[in-house]
């Protein structure tokens, strides 16, 4: 089973009476990404723990188990300005009471029938919703966290076993809690993103800001959210930058479905994001591991690591070949080996 490296999860964070859920295609995902360069013998890593499953087994598990499962349902897109609108396709469906639950999951296990499976499923789909906009800071466009956490999702539900005594929302929600923490670490910017007390506050608070102008009718211009963060406008300019700009925003007070809920109602509680306990447990999780990974270079790595990939003002290739008396081209390899051995490394501690 899948699972963050977190021993320090507030369980209350995951609440298993989460209203929200989703579901997308598999075939569709970027999740499983098996072409990535081997790592040379010249590297020195940490041993990590050998897993249960590998991704090849994990997809054919998935594939094996709910083979028609992402069918006839809706698939959140890539598009601008159609997160409202899924919103609204997945606002139809039912959530199920505890015993009718129960009952469909005892039926699942006993026949396998992929249309039981889909009920659980679609069931559960503003849960998705709801956990990928609690990580919407560390990646600005939600509809690819919602397509991870779907298959997640669909997983959680192949794997659940109901005789542990958890709740299905509660057991999927660490599932697509996985999935979506994976693609952020897969998808994640060599970039300072905490190296300072301006920068962190940015990280935290930067997307609620922007949401918050917003709804107020304000344009939220760069010199705008410096001034109400405190902060300086050129860090506002380079932390939104590197977040990405990912698309229109929707309004929190945009009405979902037919109900009286809004957009809003999806979000977690009001107050300072950067005190969502979770959610900073994640974080220092990301840049534990990265700390990690470098300990583990050979000097020289470490330092065309720090001085081309972390560093503000990252070096030129030639000013750190010329140190070394290698050509500029052996450094630029040097560099892409390193990214791409990261990758490998972050993906191994998720998986």
């Amino acid at each position: 089973m899948a699972k963050i490296n977190n021993n320090n999860k507030n369980n209350n964070q995951s609440d298993p009476n989460y209203d929200v859920e989703v579901l997308p295609s598999v075939e569709d995902s970027d999740l499983f990404d098996n072409d990535v360069e081997v790592i040379e013998d010249d590297h020195e890593y940490v041993d990590i723990s050998p897993k249960k499953l590998t991704i090849d087994e994990e997809v054919e598990l998935i594939q094996e188990t709910l083979p028609a499962l992402a069918s006839n349902l809706p698939v959140p897109s890539k598009l601008d300005n159609k997160l409202n609108q899924y919103l609204k396709d997945i606002s139809r469906y039912e959530l199920l009471s505890p015993e009718q639950e129960k009952l469909l999951v005892k039926q699942f296990r006993e026949s396998g029938d992929i249309d039981l499976a889909k009920k659980l499923v679609v069931s559960n789909l503003r849960l998705v919703v709801k956990i990928a906009m609690e990580y919407r800071s560390a990646h600005a466009n939600v509809m690819d966290l919602i397509q991870e956490g779907n298959i997640g999702l669909m997983k959680a539900v192949s794997l659940f076993e109901p005789d542990k005594g958890a709740k299905l929302s509660y057991y999927a929600s660490w599932w697509i809690k996985s999935y979506i923490l994976k693609f952020i670490l897969d998808n994640f910017k060599l970039v300072k993103l905490g190296s300072t007390n301006e920068q962190k506050k940015l990280f935290y608070n930067l997307m609620r800001e922007k949401e918050r102008l917003e709804a107020q009718g304000i344009k939220p211009d760069h010199k705008t959210i410096a001034q109400n963060l405190d902060v300086s406008e050129k860090a506002v300019a380079l932390m939104d930058m590197r977040l990405g700009e990912g698309g229109s925003e929707v309004s929190i007070d945009t009405p979902v479905g037919e109900s009286s809920s809004t957009m809003g109602d999806l979000l977690p509680d009001s107050g300072d994001f950067a005190e969502d306990i979770e959610f900073q447990q994640s974080l220092k999780l990301l840049q534990d591991n990265l700390d990690h990974f470098i300990q583990g270079l050979k000097p020289r790595d470490q330092e065309i690591f720090r001085e081309r990939l972390l560093n503000d003002a990252p070096r030129s290739l030639q000013a750190i070949a010329d140190d070394y008396g290698v050509s500029r081209e052996r450094i630029r390899q040097i560099e892409a080996r390193l990214l791409e051995n990261l990758k490998v490394y972050m993906s191994e501690i998720i998986r």
